[in-house]
This record gives structure tokens, C-alpha cells and sequence, in this order.
């Protein structure tokens, strides 16, 4: 029986990936590897294995033992970090005999930062939000000048390695900017950006040497305790919805072939659509799938399980089209404590019909 190692187990998209797999019902054993004993838990992999995390210096040793006595044939990596530190010793991982579909590691270090992702975005003519680097307090000066929309405000945010909107703040205030860099000892790891709209959407692709497998558009209709943050993004979905537009498929190809003119491997394109209704890449979140990945498994195009086919088994998908091969208007919807739920717009005005929100 073949082996699957997912790590970063317990947390949700290593168990949405998880999950996944174990839909597809095949005849592999999966095994999730997690730094968190109390996540762990959570996970549904029937074999799960304590690890220490990506940045404690025992981890590289660890993860090679592991692989050296389990001999899995294939690891599924789900987070930044994890992604950003196991694959400069990737040699070392294949040559125990287990595969990955990943790119090449400047692809994912250029990814991870996503400042050097914006560069080339930029250079290929992708449309994005402009940025500059705050080192000083006169940076910081140019950037409200230079970046303020029409009621001043421009967007901060972290340039380190992670999600969930680290260190993000919209504000038209200098002095809360200088403060907030400040406690995040942000200079020079911060990025000013134009303030862009409240909605987001993303394009989630699986490429095999260079050709497109499979891609698919979600937009994000809420954050989920978004009112808990100062910037009201949390980094975790509310409501999913699929949708398709000629304009974000375009504007996602020619954002995966900025970074890679040979892609391999997971490319998620996150954009956020600005003042004129264009969708801009504010990042490329590479060889990992997103916490929602459950939802089009349940709508019916399993990503995970596309993904082993062809690292396992050199097998592609059937579809009957690789852009957004399911129906729009599919909803994901989540909560805390409570399962996702996939339903549609019309099943659930069927649902709930009566509203005393209208007069």
C-alpha cells in the first residue's frame, strides 16, 4: 500500500486536505505529521505523528528519520514555513524515494515573500497595487503622499513569511502607521500599498510541467471573525462562493507565468479588485492548498486527489474543462464547532424564508 505524508496536520488546510484524500477513497494510507499535539487530534488521518515545528532546529532530522522509517511515496507540505525550510533540503527527501509536485525553490521563495512576488508581477505587466518598502519615517511620509486614495488612507502590512492578513492595517493616520510599525518593529519589513476594495477573490490551479491541469475561482463573500481584527481580515473564509470571469483567469495565468515560465506544482492566485473593477495579485500562495480545498472536493473536483494521481500514478483528471469545471454559485459556508456546508443561493432561501430584517 502506498503512503501519503501531509504535514501541518490538525490545522484546517492540512485536514480540508486531509479530508480530501480520504473522500477520494483510494487504497493509500494517509498519514498526517503535526507540531501541535492538541491539533493533532482533530486530524482525521488514521496514523498521526507529533514533529517538531519547521523553525526549531531538530526539525530537519526529524522529518528525514521519519521519512526514513515510514518510506511514504509521496509528502503533501501545507504551510509557508514548513514549504519555505523543507524544500532547501529537498534532495535529501527525494532520495529516500518520496515524490512532491513543487516547483523549484526560487519559485517558492519568491512566493513566501511577497514582496518579490509583487516585482514580478510588476515587470510582466500584471496589474497591481503600488508598493513601497517602509525603512523610515520619510518613507512612510512618500507613501501616504504617493499611495493615499482620496480620503488618504493607504494599506500596511507584513512582509514576513505567513497569512491570515499579518501585521495589516488600512489608515489614513500617520501617526498610527509610525505606531503600529512600531509594535510590530516593523521598519523595514513592512510594505505601504494602495488601499485596494473590500472584495477578494482567488484562483486556485494545480500545473504539471508546464500545463495547466486545473484551476478554479472562488470568491470569498465574508471573513470569518473579521471584527476581531484591526483590518477586518482574518485569513479565514466565511462564505465561498464559486464564480468564473474571463478577465481573472486571464489575469491569473499571466501572474503564475511572471513567477514561473514553467509551472509545477499548487498555485493559488489571491486578488483583490480595486477602485476600477480591476482584480489585482496581492499574493501567489505556492505548493500548498487553501483552508476551504474541502469545499470543491464536496462540489465535486477533488484538488488533493488530482494532485496524487499524477505525483503517484502520472494519471490526469477527466474534465470536461480544466478552467472552472464547476458551476458558479456554489456556496461553502463556516463557523466554528460546527461543519462546512455546501449548499446553493436558492436551497437556502428554500431553507430559511421568512426574514423580519424588511419592513
Amino acid at each position: 500500500m502506498k503512503k501519503i505524508v501531509v504535514t501541518g496536520a490538525g490545522s484546517a488546510q492540512s485536514n480540508g486536505t486531509i479530508n480530501c484524500l480520504l473522500m477520494g477513497g483510494g487504497p493509500e494510507e494517509i498519514i498526517g505529521l503535526g507540531s501541535d499535539l492538541h491539533d493533532l487530534a482533530l486530524c482525521k488521518a488514521p496514523r498521526r505523528y507529533l514533529v517538531p515545528h519547521a523553525r526549531k532546529p531538530e526539525y530537519k532530522d526529524c522529518l528525514l528519520r521519519f521519512l526514513r522509517d515510514e518510506r511514504p511515496d509521496m509528502i503533501i507540505l501545507q504551510h509557508d514555513v514548513e514549504i519555505a525550510i523543507a524544500l532547501q533540503f529537498r534532495d535529501e527527501i527525494e532520495a529516500l524515494g518520496v515524490r512532491m509536485i513543487v516547483p523549484d525553490y526560487d519559485v517558492i521563495d519568491t512566493c513566501v515573500h511577497k514582496y518579490k512576488s509583487w516585482v514580478k508581477f510588476k515587470a510582466a505587466g500584471v496589474p497591481v497595487p503600488e508598493n513601497i518598502i517602509i525603512h523610515t519615517e520619510d518613507d512612510l511620509r512618500r507613501a501616504f503622499k504617493e499611495l493615499g486614495d482620496d480620503k488618504g488612507s493607504i494599506w500596511l502590512r507584513s512582509m514576513a513569511i505567513g497569512n491570515g492578513g499579518r501585521g495589516s492595517l488600512p489608515t489614513n493616520d500617520f501617526d498610527i502607521a509610525r505606531e503600529w510599525i512600531e509594535r510590530w518593529k516593523g521598519w523595514g519589513s513592512f510594505l505601504a500599498a494602495e488601499l485596494l476594495t473590500e472584495d477578494s477573490i482567488t484562483w486556485l490551479s494545480i500545473w504539471h510541467e508546464g500545463e495547466l491541469i486545473v484551476a478554479q475561482t472562488r470568491r470569498r463573500r465574508g471573513w470569518a471573525y473579521g471584527a476581531s481584527t484591526v483590518s477586518g481580515i482574518s485569513g479565514i473564509t466565511k462564505v465561498g462562493e464559486t464564480c468564473s470571469s474571463p478577465t481573472v483567469d486571464q489575469v491569473a495565468l499571466d501572474a503564475v507565468r511572471a513567477i514561473s515560465p514553467r509551472p509545477h506544482g499548487i498555485f493559488g492566485v489571491d486578488m483583490t479588485y480595486d477602485r476600477h473593477g480591476v482584480p489585482c495579485p496581492t499574493e501567489m500562495n505556492i505548493s500548498r492548498f487553501f483552508t476551504t480545498i474541502q469545499f470543491f472536493a464536496e462540489a465535486g473536483v477533488n484538488f488533493p486527489v488530482i494532485l496524487k494521481d499524477l505525483c503517484l500514478y502520472g494519471k490526469k483528471p477527466n474534465l470536461e474543462k480544466n478552467i472552472n469545471p464547476l458551476p458558479d454559485g456554489l456556496l461553502w459556508l463556516r463557523a466554528m464547532d460546527c461543519l462546512p456546508r455546501l449548499i446553493t443561493p436558492e436551497a437556502l432561501s428554500q431553507e430559511i424564508p421568512d426574514s423580519y430584517t424588511k419592513a
